[in-house]
């Protein structure tokens, strides 16, 4: 894409910098080798009738998990798998940073389906946040979407999927100022969606994007058959403006005031043979988006329970989109 020259000197000097850092910062521990986990179940293919299959078998899952973590000393892994006991998922892999993907509400008879695609630092382990703003992670963020949804259109059928469907990248490394990890993570992003259209068919599909989760909804949204997509706290979307998402859906843009990735440069350029920065800023004028009111929140304030931030998304997912303020 074409870089205003305005920008160009100081978003490669800052990228540059921001790449020499994370090549010289050791990986965390998180993103390590995990001891043996037990391989996914052997599920069957997503209907509205397999459902209380797959959650029953992946269920089991976490279960022997969760005993293999713990026996082998793991206790953070054994503490968030024991925690997600007993919820539904339609799928679940305890391996490496793990892959989960959890339903709220009834999926089965549901008109709308909102999916929740979170960003960086994602896994397992932090899944399910133990701190006072459990919203700042993708399990409670799920849930806090889907108590705002019930209050705002209690005779509503939605569900929300918490969709923990590919590897973020970590914040401490080269992989989120890159697409690599959100081409993968869109290509399993298009395989849920088919899913979910062919199983509940009738349903209309969001998807809520935060963070680097927005560049996976970017490159999943060509020809994707969704009605809203909603960009949060996003870097960019590689795209130059919402019409080059090539997407029938609405596209939304939100910031919060207090969010640090407004600081961060929207150029996109090749350094070390790879492209780095994700483009245009979805919330500017020119990309073309719906800008929602956000509020005054920070990074991971979006999904607060009484946030200006939370009421929009939950006004986009149930189609009430007069309703969003701006």
């Amino acid at each position: 894409m074409t870089i205003p020259a305005y920008r160009t000197r100081a978003g490669r000097a800052v990228l540059a910098s921001l790449v020499t850092a994370a090549l010289c910062v050791p990986v965390p521990a998180a993103a390590r080798a995990r001891a043996t986990a037990p391989a996914p179940a052997n599920l069957p293919a997503l209907t509205a009738a397999t459902l209380p299959a797959r959650y029953a078998a992946n269920r089991a899952v976490i279960t022997s998990a969760a005993r293999m973590a713990e026996a082998k000393g793991d206790l953070r892994r054994a503490r968030a798998l024991r925690a997600m006991a007993g919820r539904a998922f339609l799928s679940f892999d305890a391996r490496g940073d793990g892959r989960a993907v959890e339903v709220l509400g009834d999926l089965a008879t549901a008109e709308r389906v909102a999916v929740l695609v979170p960003g960086a630092d994602t896994t397992l382990d932090t899944y399910d946040a133990l701190t006072p703003a459990p919203h700042a992670r993708l399990g409670g963020a799920a849930r806090a979407l889907y108590d705002r949804i019930r209050a705002d259109g209690p005779a509503a059928r939605t569900a929300v999927v918490a969709w923990l469907g590919y590897t973020p990248p970590h914040l401490v490394g080269t992989g989120v100022l890159t697409t690599g990890p959100a081409d993968e993570g869109a290509r399993a992003l298009r395989a849920l969606v088919a899913s979910l259209r062919a199983a509940v068919p009738s349903a209309r599909v969001s998807l809520l994007c935060h963070s680097y989760g927005s560049v996976v909804c970017g490159r999943a949204a060509p020809g994707l058959r969704v009605s809203d997509i909603a960009l949060f706290g996003s870097p960019g979307t590689g795209a130059a403006s919402a019409a080059a998402l090539r997407t029938p859906a609405r596209v939304w843009a939100g910031r919060g005031a207090r969010d640090w990735i407004s600081r961060v440069p929207h150029v996109s350029l090749s350094l070390f043979g790879a492209t780095i920065g994700f483009g245009a800023d979805p919330v500017a004028g020119g990309f073309g988006a719906r800008v929602f009111g956000a509020g005054g929140g920070g990074h991971s304030d979006y999904l607060a329970p009484g946030s200006a931030s939370l009421a929009n998304l939950s006004r986009i997912a149930l189609g009430r989109i007069t309703e969003v303020t701006r």
